[in-house]
Order: structure tokens, then sequence, then C-alpha cells
């Protein structure tokens, strides 16, 4: 080969450096510590499913166009996971008979989707998957939005920085059956423009409502709901089982103190089909980062695709970790370290045996205390310079009168304070 190899990654993945790694070490650890508080158990399953599962949840023509897919030398059609929801309902349906219900589940996965990168969208990906399994009531859904915000709050973010947006399918459907007259495809087809209203000019989403039937009056009264609360929109049909969810839905959310975190919103649809009932994206606030970040819903008849009859019914959602990266660095939530505490590098001289510096890391290691001797042989200086650059906050430093006398030197690489102590006084100070 005689063209040099690329140091670039794959487009639409990265590489992720020690430096990247602690910062995505400290954004997984926030998120895990606030679901396992809430008592969500943790699970994962394989990168590679049946593309038939991806297919029967949301078509072939998106399963073959954003999944990387191929067929193995079974001849079996597979590919890569572009998300989730399909595998742990799989899961679930696999061994329906000896969990025990209700389900609190969650995941961080990563994930591959084949589409152009761009902004808060890559290739491949990690999803926070939060997911309850057999809970048909409104508390499941506020179980789910509220480890959302606690997730976002755990980060310092508050009320202002973002809003969850809720809305309910059985609702939307029963409202826009009362509007226009149309059945359950008719409203399927409406709520697809709807849902991308905000993606394309007013005069393409008018023009496709009136491809599929409607007039501007019906148009008007579709315009309406988007400035209404949840009260004056339910008001509209009061009988629909979706207004009833919605209600007790805000009204439990009122109770419990998330209220000025959410807003009903009759344009959040959800374009996946699967979504049954309550609906719910989280928008970032910042004017320079406007946008949904994640989002999900209830969706009741998924674990029926691998269990004939199976009712088990889902609620859940997924946050990708692009988006919720740059909320986190575009409200400044992000610390300057991450928690590392004290980390210790033991410096080296040739008059002391290597194996009284062994002793000691030893020592700090069995104390729990992060360190490591230096590698290699360098002047002092050279070695306190690696420190530094290195994040070490503090250096042990043992030479030959130190080792004779049976003491360390304890330098503090932030206040350029140093002390003598015993080995076992020194471990008890930087403890």
């Amino acid at each position: 080969m005689s063209e040099k190899l690329s140091t670039q990654p794959y487009k639409g993945t990265r590489d992720f450096y020690p430096q990247d790694m602690r910062l995505r070490n400290w954004f997984f650890g926030v998120i895990r510590k606030v679901l396992e508080t809430s008592a969500f158990d943790e699970y994962n399953g394989p990168m590679l499913e049946s593309l038939d599962i991806y297919a029967a949840k949301s078509g072939e023509e998106l399963a073959n166009e954003q999944t990387y897919n191929f067929t193995d030398r079974g001849d079996r059609r597979l590919a890569i996971r572009p998300e989730m929801t399909p595998t742990v309902a799989r899961m679930v349906a696999a061994k329906m008979g000896e969990l025990n219900f209700p389900l609190k589940w969650f995941s961080i996965p990563n994930m591959y989707r084949c589409e152009r990168p761009q902004r808060g969208r890559l290739r491949e990906f990690w999803q926070i998957n939060v997911d309850i399994f057999g809970c048909d009531g409104f508390e499941a859904d506020l179980e789910c939005i509220a480890s959302a915000i606690r997730i976002l709050r755990a980060y310092g973010a508050d009320e202002t920085m973002f809003t969850v947006r809720i809305n309910n399918r059985r609702f939307f459907n029963d409202v826009i059956a009362a509007i226009t007259g149309a059945d359950p495809e008719g409203a399927r087809k409406v709520s697809k423009v709807i849902d991308r209203k905000n993606k394309i000019p007013r005069e393409a989403y008018e023009k496709e409502l009136r491809e599929l039937g409607l007039d501007d009056a019906q148009i008007a009264r579709i315009d309406a709901l988007y400035t209404m609360n949840v009260k004056d929109a339910t008001a509209i049909c009061p009988d629909s089982v979706g207004s009833t969810e919605l209600r007790q839905l805000f009204d439990a959310l009122e109770k419990a103190g998330l209220a000025p975190y959410c807003v009903f919103d009759f344009g959040i649809i959800r374009g996946l089909d699967y979504y049954t009932g309550t609906v719910f994206e989280v928008f970032d606030n910042a004017p320079e980062n406007n946008r949904a970040m994640f989002g999900g819903g209830r969706y009741d008849n998924l674990v029926g695709l691998f269990v004939k009859n199976a009712k088990i019914s889902g609620v859940g959602y997924g946050m990708g970790d692009v988006t919720l990266e740059n909320f986190l660095f575009t409200h400044h939530l992000v610390p300057a370290s991450f928690g590392a505490g004290v980390k210790v590098l033991v410096t080296r001289f040739d008059d002391v045996p290597y194996e009284s510096y062994l002793a000691v890391l030893d020592a700090l290691r069995d104390a729990g205390i992060v360190s490591s001797v230096f590698l290699g042989a360098k002047k002092f200086g050279k070695q306190i310079d690696f420190a530094v650059k290195d994040g070490y906050t503090h250096v042990v430093i043992m030479g030959g009168d130190e080792y004779a006398r049976g003491v360390v030197r304890v330098k503090d690489l932030t206040t350029r304070e140093e002390q003598e102590l015993t080995l076992s006084n020194a471990i008890a100070a930087l403890r």
C-alpha cells in the first residue's frame, strides 16, 4: 500500500482521548446515579439485531435507509442497532413470564445511523434509554418525565434552561377527527405534516394539509390549538381517553412540583407511528441552541411484535449524548474538572531502589489514592512538568536522604506547598 492511511475517524464518528473520556465518564456517571437512585435497573443488548425488527417497527424504507445493514453468511438480514427500543421490547417479550412487572430499566448503548452528520446528529452516538413496562396508568408517564427532569437538574439546569413539551396521540387523533372528520389513517397523515411544521415553510405546510382535504377554517382551528393550555385544549374533546390522560398527567405534574418545567404543546407528535398515548419532547430554551434535545412517549403495542396478543404497555424516552452535551456546554454546566480528586505521582531518583518506590505506590493504592510512579528516567524537573501537564494534584518525593530517614515529601502542585511526613501520615493527609 503506497498511500498513507488517514488518521481521521470515519465520518460521523468520534475518537475519545483520555481527556474526552473523563468528560464522558462524568457525564454518564451523573445519569447513572440519578436513574439508579430512582430504582431503574441497567440492561444492555447486542450490537447486531435482525433487520426485520426495525422494519416491523418503523417500516422497510426507514430500516433500509437509516441502518448499516448486511446479509451474513447464513443469508440472514442483520443491522447494527440504530436504536434500542426494539431490542428492549424483544428482551421483555423473551422473558415476559419470568419478569417482575412493572419494570424500570435503562441503558446507555452506542448506536449507528446511516445519515448525514449535522449539529446534534452523528452516525455513531450514545443514547440514554429509559423505559417502564407493565404500568398502564399515568404514573409511568409521570415517572419517565420526572426522571428526565431530574437528570437535567443534576447537572445544574433549572426551568429557565429547558422545557418539557407534552401532548397525547390519542387526544391528537380525536381532535383531528372532530375538526376534519378524518379516520385513523387520515389523522395519521395529518400528524406527519404537523410533525414537521417547524421544518418547512408555512406555505408548504398549508399546501400539504389542503392536499389531505382540509380547508382554511379547519387549518385555522388546528392553528389555534398550538397556543392553548391543556385545560382549554382538552375541553374540545372532553370525553376523549387522551383528554383524560392529559388532565391526569398535568394534575400529577402540578402536585409533584414539576409544572414549571412542563407545557402542553399540540404540535408535539413524535413522528414514529408506534406511539399511542403520551408523547413529549425536551427543548433547550437557549436562543443559540433552541431545539428539541430528546423525547419519547407511550408505546403500548411493541411487545406484541414478538409475542402474539401480548398486552404489556411501555413508556420511555431516548436522550442522545450529542444534543445533551451541546445543552450542557451552551449553558456552561460542564465543570472545569470532573471530580477526579487527588492524583499522585511518585517521582524517582537513581539513589533509591526502584522496589522502594513500588512499595510506596502499593501503600497509596491500598489506601484508595489514585497514583502512579514515574515511568522511565528523566530529571526531577521534567518529572514535575509531566505531573502538571497530566493533571496530577500532588507529587511524592523520596530521594536518597528521605529514604534513609524513612520519610517522604508531599508537594501540592496547586498551592506549591510542601511538607515532610512519614508515609503513613502522608497517606492520611492525601486521603
